[in-house]
């Protein structure tokens, strides 16, 4: 297994880590009501969702190219 198989699979895991974090936090009562007031998500939880959504998408592409 080469380097970047290994860094992709490395990437692929924390992506789905932080996703995982990430909706979490968007499901928290605290969190969904200030979504309601404000209508956005707060900063903490938009970069678990967008950081993981990034290195899950990094970490396939590193595994799927040849």
């Amino acid at each position: 297994m080469g380097k970047s198989k290994l860094i992709g699979i490395i990437l692929l895991a924390l992506g789905a880590v932080l996703l995982y974090f990430g909706i979490n936090a968007a499901n928290a009562p605290v969190e969904e009501l200030s979504e309601a007031f404000t209508g956005r998500y707060s900063n903490e939880t938009m970069m678990y969702l967008v950081g993981g959504g990034v290195a899950a998408v990094a970490g396939l592409i590193m595994l799927i190219r040849k």
